[in-house]
């Protein structure tokens, strides 16, 4: 019966403790789940849920690798972030506000010319000149120009009338876009070619020039005298090449002169020896005697003919007709040879004017005639072209037509404040992403 009883009593308790250990279950359930949805949402209490065919990772060791990992990224992220901030950030910001409140504004003045030339004859109008005007000779006068205006010559001058460390000293905080003092002539010459912008359109030939400076009136003045200096280079090669044409021209006329009276003085030195205007009217007169002589002599055989039919041979009438037939025949060999259709004399052969053969006289004569005729030819041309290239100098061959005179700006166009500040802010910005990428890749490969 107290068995019974005990049974009863403690029947109640395991019950009870059935209960509690249900009620445990049910609290560890649920608590798994929470922690199951937790892990879920990344929260760092979340355990790790092992999976079939996965290691399970040791709370310790995890912790302590998250630890390291979290470590070296905080450490790269943050040299990068300082790199950022020093080589980019910094910089930039520093060039946006130069360039908004130091660097002291600039004016330009603009013009635009042309070199031309004129050939022919001079036109009346305007558009007669300008269809007369060539360009086939005006591109490398153009392209000279160009290397004059940016030259150390033209540098050199504009420093002697405008004092260029003045005109260009530093305006304020702007010590970027100022030049300096007691500066060489390179360094002026690079400062230079930074303010002044000439381009050159080779279709058209024209040549504008942008000067710059602090002051309007000063770039102005500027711009007018680089377009005074561009046109008196201008002048002085068109008059260099007229002077050389020129020149040219009168040194053909001198030599021309010199060969003329050369040809001339040799024509009368062979009149003098010969003692004759011209062998020619000599040959003709030689000529008519010979006819006259072979006339006679063919009469005289005739009558000697005649004569010894009716007479002796010892009569004195056939002895007279004989003697001048001889003398006659010795006279007409005389006259020939004279003329030439005999045997030659020494005399002759070496071109003698006093030598009796009237054939090697013409033929020197004509020699001498003809040199004289081509002398005064040729001095005849050079006289044209002497003439021509005097009026061709009284004109101006090349010329600077300037169509746009150096303007005066009203408000100030550099620096590009804007434009200046994103390029050095793009610069900055490729610069330190390559540095950064070359670093990755570095270590990747390391």
């Amino acid at each position: 019966m107290a068995a019974s009883k005990d049974a009863a009593v403690n029947k109640p308790d395991s019950t009870q403790a059935a209960d509690k250990n249900e009620a445990a279950a049910k609290t560890a359930a649920k608590s798994k789940g929470i922690a199951v949805l937790e892990g879920l949402l990344g929260k760092e209490s979340a355990p790790v849920i092992p999976l079939p065919g996965r290691n399970k990772i040791e709370p310790a060791k995890k912790a302590h690798w998250t630890a390291r990992w979290l470590k070296k990224l905080r450490w790269r992220h943050a040299i990068i972030g300082a790199s950022f901030l020093g080589l980019v950030a910094v910089p930039a910001t520093l060039a946006s506000l130069y360039m908004a409140f130091l660097a002291a504004d600039q004016y330009h003045s603009s013009t635009s010319f042309a070199v031309r030339s004129i050939e022919g004859g001079v036109s009346s109008d305007i558009l007669g000149m300008f269809t007369q005007a060539s360009g086939a000779s005006t591109v490398s006068d153009s392209y000279i120009l160009m290397d004059y205006i940016l030259s150390e010559r033209m540098v050199a001058a504009a420093d002697r009338r405008f004092k260029l460390e003045d005109v260009y000293a530093t305006r304020g905080l702007d010590h970027f876009y100022g030049i300096g003092s007691a500066l060489p002539i390179e360094d002026k010459l690079d400062y230079w070619r930074d303010m002044v912008d000439v381009s050159f359109d080779h279709a058209s030939g024209i040549m504008q020039v942008t000067v710059k400076a602090f002051d309007p009136k000063q770039a102005q003045e500027i711009a007018q005298f680089i377009v005074d200096r561009a046109d008196n280079l201008v002048n002085s090669l068109s008059l260099s090449a007229r002077n050389d044409v020129l020149r040219a021209a009168q040194d053909e006329v001198l030599a021309g002169e010199a060969r003329l009276s050369k040809a001339r003085a040799a024509l009368r030195d062979y009149r003098d020896k010969s003692q004759e205007i011209s062998p020619e009217e000599g040959a003709k007169l030689a000529v008519q005697l010979i006819g006259s002589l072979e006339q006679q002599l063919t009469q005289l055989n005739a009558d000697l003919a005649t004569a010894k039919s009716q007479m002796r041979e010892d009569t004195p009438r056939i002895r007279v007709l004989k003697t001048r037939i001889e003398s006659l025949e010795q006279q007409l060999a005389v006259e020939r040879q004279r003329l030439g259709t005999g045997e030659r004399s020494p005399a002759s052969a070496a071109g003698d004017p006093n030598s009796p053969d009237v054939a090697g006289r013409i033929a020197q004569f004509e020699e001498l005639e003809t040199e004289r005729e081509f002398a005064e030819r040729a001095y005849t041309a050079a006289l044209a072209s002497l003439e021509k290239a005097r009026i061709d100098a009284n004109n101006r061959q090349r010329y600077l037509a300037l169509f746009i005179e150096p303007t005066l700006s009203e408000m100030a166009q550099y620096p590009s404040r804007l434009l200046n500040a994103f390029l050095v802010t793009l610069g900055l910005l490729f610069a330190w992403g390559i540095g950064v990428m070359s670093y990755y890749n570095i270590r990747d490969r390391a």
